[in-house]
């Protein structure tokens, strides 16, 4: 059954609307972390809409589970990994305009760049996964850059309008599954998942990690966010 990232990006997104200091994502890691969060995720984008170089930074010295960064292949975002050391980083695309990340990173398109960014992470150590959308493309391209491992792209599924959609939505993942595993890749996913569809994606076969963060953080608000970790844990795990 798969381990469970917390994305707590959207504790931050509540602080920034006030531009005060609270709440706080770095208390609210720690909370994640006693409700059975596995991993803590943060993306460090380039506006600083949320997560700020501060919370990354104390992120790093008080998260006890793996602290997993996502961030763009910019120069910027890559020196600040390579100096903080995260456990993990997960290469994303990024746009200034868009609300959250829409789509998988294009590997095909950007191979040469992406191909310079995981080497640089390589080198300081860091473990690298690419954040794709289910496409065998993208998947061969992905291997060819010796990440340890991929995030696919669940928003198709996520967002199907039907329980038709969905379910060929689920086949789309499944086979790309496929795909990541017959490439001895490690296989996680992530974007939209909820209470609600969550437990089709984690009982994929191989599906090692789901990284989770606005269903969870909307769910805290009425039960907590240890509560709210803790019931995400247990249907990953169902």
């Amino acid at each position: 059954m798969p381990k469970l990232g917390v994305n707590i990006d959207h504790v931050a997104t509540i602080r920034q609307a006030r531009g005060g200091i609270e709440p706080d994502p770095v208390w609210a890691a720690m909370k994640a972390e006693l409700g059975g969060a596995d991993q803590i995720t943060v993306h460090l984008r380039e506006d600083r809409r949320h997560i700020l170089d501060r919370d990354l930074r104390l992120l790093k010295e008080t998260v006890h589970v793996k602290l997993n960064l996502e961030c763009a292949c910019v120069d910027e975002m890559l020196t600040i990994a390579c100096d903080t050391k995260p456990e993990r980083v997960c290469l994303v695309p990024e746009k200034r305009e868009e609300v959250t990340t829409e789509g998988g990173l294009d590997v095909v398109a950007n191979f040469d760049r992406v191909s310079d960014s995981v080497k640089r992470l390589h080198d300081a150590g860091i473990f690298v996964s690419l954040f794709i959308d289910p496409v065998e493309s993208q998947i061969a391209a992905s291997k060819k850059l010796n990440v340890e491992a991929v995030e696919l792209h669940t928003g198709s599924y996520a967002d199907a309008p039907t329980d038709l959609d969905q379910s060929r939505e689920l086949i789309v993942l499944e086979n790309a599954s496929q795909h990541v595993l017959e490439h001895q890749m490690i296989l996680h996913a992530g974007h939209g998942l909820n209470y609600l569809n969550v437990t089709d994606v984690a009982d994929i076969e191989g599906m090692e990690e789901l990284n989770i963060g606005h269903s969870i953080i909307s769910r805290a608000v009425f039960v907590g966010l240890e509560d709210a970790v803790s019931e995400m844990k247990q249907l990953c795990l169902r």
